[in-house]
């Protein structure tokens, strides 16, 4: 069995008190929101992965850190190890949010062209990829309605209709990120490199991979499911890549940073 290491086993403990924590007092402003929204405090680049959605979310990231994290503290040693965990944890962060800018920037694009030419088309421009399912019922019947009477040219405001989209632009805003993921994406893919021919035996393929295959894979499943815009399963895929391409950028070139890995 082996070993937690000193760094590793600190971070286990946090982890689960922030999430003990989570369950009885409100720490949602230690969550990482967008900064445009209202909820937004420099402070949770640094407390967002710490704090975790549920029991199961943290428990596959617990037991990824223990697995992995001990492995690569034991390699480097407690403050190496430490600051790459930091530091693709905060990657992670500004991918996410860059990806999330690029959104709400079209978003608010599409609103702009709904506004300048109020129409069935340009209405459905900006709620073409809100997966409407998933909506409030009050909402999505309003948004319907409108859709339906844009059709069929009943007049309706464009202020009222702008201020539907604008609504739900500020709602996107205000979902926060939480999580360590992106820091075991960035453990991962240290792993990867560090210990390439280490075998796996993972529950879903019940035979040993190794390591240099499992990880690439993995690597591309999630850039797939980022590229195609998986907002059902509410997963930051991006914020996974953003950490795994920071512990790349940090393998490569840290030495000129004077972090030797």
């Amino acid at each position: 069995m082996l070993r937690i290491t000193d760094v590793v086993k600190h971070l286990l403990i946090i982890n689960i008190l922030m999430f003990l924590a989570s369950r009885v007092f409100n720490t949602g402003m230690l969550a990482l929101y967008y900064p445009g929204s209202e909820q937004f405090m420099p402070l949770q680049f640094a407390t967002h992965f710490f704090m975790h959605a549920n029991l199961p979310h943290l428990l596959f990231n617990m037991y990824a850190l223990y697995l992995f994290g001990s492995a690569l503290e034991s390699l480097w040693s407690a403050r190496p190890f430490l600051l790459y965990y930091f530091v693709c944890a905060v990657g992670a962060a500004l991918l996410h949010l860059l990806v999330n800018y690029l959104e709400f920037s079209q978003m608010q694009t599409a609103i702009d062209a709904f506004r300048a030419i109020p129409n069935y088309d340009t209405f459905w421009q900006f709620f073409k990829k809100v997966p409407l399912d998933r909506l409030n019922p009050e909402y999505k019947a309003l948004v319907l309605q409108a859709s339906s009477a844009l059709q069929d040219g009943n007049p309706m405001t464009v202020e009222a209709v702008s201020g539907m989209m604008q609504q739900y632009l500020r709602y996107q805003m205000n979902i926060p990120a939480v999580g360590a993921s992106g820091a075991i994406f960035g453990l991962l893919l240290a792993f990867a490199m560090k210990f390439p021919n280490t075998e796996l035996m993972l529950i879903f393929v019940p035979i040993p991979i190794k390591v240099k295959y499992f990880i690439p894979i993995l690597m591309v499943v999630e850039l797939y499911l980022s590229v195609n815009n998986f907002a059902w399963d509410n997963i930051g895929h991006f914020a996974h890549l953003g950490g795994a391409l920071t512990g790349l950028l940090l393998l490569l070139f840290g030495k000129y940073l004077r972090i030797y890995l």
